[in-house]
């Protein structure tokens, strides 16, 4: 009926219109109310799990099918008429999904099947069985029906709010530009820099000379580091901080009512914070075990970090011939760069001609299928504009939601089942979302394959060359697909427990191990080869890149644990702080976590995606980064002891990790990998900080 809503494996993108949005939605969420209706009906004493706990998975199937392409769309092709269906359904589609878990005639049916007594029921079955009712209860089941209706108000209103939130982030970040019409203004950036900001001048049928500059990352990064012109770096940095910060796109109250209602519903549920509520069932357990993790690393690299600081002060002081106690926040990556340079000998230019996106990607594809006993192989796609499918295109057609998207297929080694396919979408555009992420578009039963998709904003190729990457960007590739091959390559089941539902303090382990593949030798020679020469890295360079990895690694690391501890402050004590100036707060809660600054910028909490722009996401849980680094520097020693390469190695890391989801407690799964539980000793020792 509605083509939004099909059931087939590959979705017909172009004809996802907005007409149809709402009106496919709607009926979406009328069969789905049916649904629930028809479990939370039945007699008790004649329900199955059958026709309990799985009917329950199956019968939000087509809406969340809608409803997540609906969805995906939005974060990479956003337009007017899309944001206003999905801001019009908004309330509809939380209020249902809020009312799942508040039923009460379906709670009792869920837990009269549960107190069954059934010794044929298998362990998978039993924690699908628990998890459920345990998110029930989460969720406010057992609440009195006032509580209940307040709780569903609550989603209701922070589905809106959030959603706002990130438009502002996108509007903000799309509604600013520099353009330079003078080359020598220029002075320091690569040539690659310059020949992206000229193209994308171009794209705007800008009259040459000009460049133009964006505040998206690929952007406005080189600026940053490379710049010799500090006014031009000093409009940089200040525009990318006031996102969020100005009108018509202001987040200050947004942040704040986000807040209340998140500490409004935890106080409901019987705690005290937010904090407290979200990680009851993640491995930190509560708010306070991880704000003390967060602060137990600052206390283990807080010496490393003021040197750190302290160094590159004196080493601009000793180049500029002048006392220099502070720097200013738009000097730091310079003048950082610069000294890297100096002390290594290396230009992270020197290695991009080495990182060709489509190298990057086969090189990663040789490995994976080394280690997991995988095939991966691209597939030809075809890409039509909105509202003009091809209806007499196959529906085996490969259909992709812009011109650059590539689809790919996974196939097992040994048996040659299809256990998924993916997208990936790389390079930045004004109607995609910051940032890279993963995600899955459908979970197939045991024996069918999953479709996932990764995302990112990476380096874009120019003029009709290959897109060539920083080192980092190549680590968000391996990063992403990490959590790409997490869901595709899960054999749980249980959809509910497959793949990625898993804690969010774990879910980061299979992404961050895999950035470990970007600097071994062994690995990194199948991928990082020259786009012209096809010559590996260089062994000199190679020497350095290796040298210089942990360059001011306690800055880095202190980057992350600010933005953990700033999270965990907010959600664990809101009284201590609502309503006070959210910038002098930040500075307040980050006075430990920050080298001193002559310029304040606005709160990082206005535009903190990450934080705000869900109902939940990784709210409370951005410490989670380095709780699971925690776990992967410790995975990844076996690898090295075993050989990096080593496919019983991998294999084993498939079988324990990638293919169990939430099939057991997280815990048991990495001790099950390693023998034993995890050491958090190789983490500091990996970042140079032990």
């Amino acid at each position: 009926m509605f083509s939004l809503l099909s059931s087939d494996f590959l979705p017909r993108w172009s004809s996802f219109t907005s007409e149809q949005m709402e009106p496919a939605i709607r009926h979406a969420l009328a069969e789905a109310k049916k649904r629930i209706d028809a479990i939370a009906s039945q007699n008790p004493d004649e329900a199955t799990y059958e026709s309990t706990f799985l009917a329950l998975e199956a019968a939000t199937e087509s809406l969340s099918h809608g409803w997540g392409r609906l969805n995906h769309l939005d974060s990479v092709c956003d337009s007017p008429a899309q944001r206003e269906a999905i801001n019009a359904l908004l309330p509809e589609v939380s209020d249902f999904y809020s009312s799942i878990s508040l039923n009460a005639e379906l709670f009792q049916v869920l837990k009269a099947l549960a107190l069954k007594q059934d010794s044929s029921r298998s362990p998978i079955i039993q924690r699908h069985i628990s998890e459920t009712l345990a998110d029930f209860v989460e969720s406010g089941a057992e609440l009195p029906a006032e509580k209940k209706q307040r709780i569903a108000a609550i989603d209701s209103e922070l589905s809106k709010l959030t959603k706002q939130y990130s438009e502002h982030v996108l509007d903000a970040t799309n509604a600013w530009e520099i353009v330079i019409t003078e080359e020598a203004q220029l002075a320091g950036l690569p040539d690659s820099a310059k020949a992206s900001a000229a193209a994308n001048a171009r794209s705007k049928n800008l009259e040459a000379p000009a460049w133009r500059f964006t505040l998206q990352a690929p952007s406005m990064m080189p600026i940053m580091l490379y710049a010799e012109n500090a006014e031009l770096r000093k409009q940089v940095w200040a525009a990318s901080t006031m996102i969020g910060s100005e009108a018509p796109y202001e987040n200050t109250e947004l942040v704040w009512e986000i807040l209340k209602l998140r500490q409004e519903k935890a106080q409901l549920l019987g705690h005290e914070n937010f904090a407290d509520l979200t990680l009851q069932r993640r491995m930190a357990g509560d708010g306070k075990t991880a704000l003390d993790f967060v602060q137990g690393l600052r206390d283990r690299v807080h010496e490393a970090f003021i040197k750190d600081f302290d160094e590159l002060c004196a080493y601009k002081a000793k180049k500029t011939g002048t006392a220099i106690e502070i720097l200013e926040p738009w000097e730091t990556a310079y003048w950082a760069e610069l000294r890297r340079k100096e002390q290594y000998d290396l230009d992270e230019e020197d290695l991009r001609p080495y990182f060709s996106v489509n190298r990057v990607m086969e090189g990663m594809f040789q490995i994976c299928s080394t280690l997991f006993g995988i095939r991966i192989q691209e597939r030809d796609t075809s890409y039509y504009e909105l509202g003009k499918t091809q209806e007499a295109t196959p529906s085996s057609v490969v259909e992709t939601w812009h011109p650059e998207v590539k689809f790919y297929e996974i196939y097992d080694v040994k048996t040659e089942a299809h256990l998924g396919s993916f997208y990936a979408d790389w390079h930045p555009r004004e109607s995609k979302r910051g940032g890279a992420w993963m995600n899955s578009l459908h979970t197939g039963k045991l024996g069918e394959p999953h479709l996932g998709l990764m995302v990112g904003n990476m380096s874009p190729p120019i003029d009709g060359k290959p897109a060539l990457l920083t080192h980092r960007e190549v680590e968000t590739i391996f990063h992403e697909f990490g959590h790409l091959l997490h869901g595709l390559l899960s054999e749980v089941p249980v959809k509910s427990l497959a793949g990625t539902n898993v804690a969010w303090d774990f879910v980061e382990l299979p992404s961050q191990i895999m950035e470990n593949f970007c600097w071994a030798r062994e690995s990194l020679d199948l991928f990082a080869r020259h786009h012209e020469t096809d010559e590996v890295i260089p062994q000199d360079l190679f020497d350095k890149m290796i040298a210089a990895k942990n360059y001011m690694s306690a800055t880095g690391f202190m980057r992350q644990l600010a933005f953990g501890k700033l999270d965990l402050e907010l959600h664990l004590q809101l009284s201590n702080y609502l309503e006070r100036d959210l910038s002098e707060l930040d500075r307040e809660i980050l006075a430990d976590y920050r080298a001193p600054s002559k310029t304040q910028s606005p709160s990082m909490a206005l535009r903190f995606n990450h934080l705000f722009s869900s109902p939940t996401g990784y709210a409370a849980g951005y410490y989670s980064y380095k709780w699971a680094e925690v776990l992967d520097a410790d995975a990844f020693t076996r690898f090295q002891n075993e050989g990096v390469l080593n496919p019983k190695t991998g294999y084993s890391f498939r079988e324990q990790i990638l293919s169990k989801g939430n099939s057991e407690p997280p815990d048991l799964l990495f001790e099950k990998f390693m023998a034993r539980p995890a050491d958090s000793s190789a983490l500091l020792l990996r970042a140079g900080l032990a």
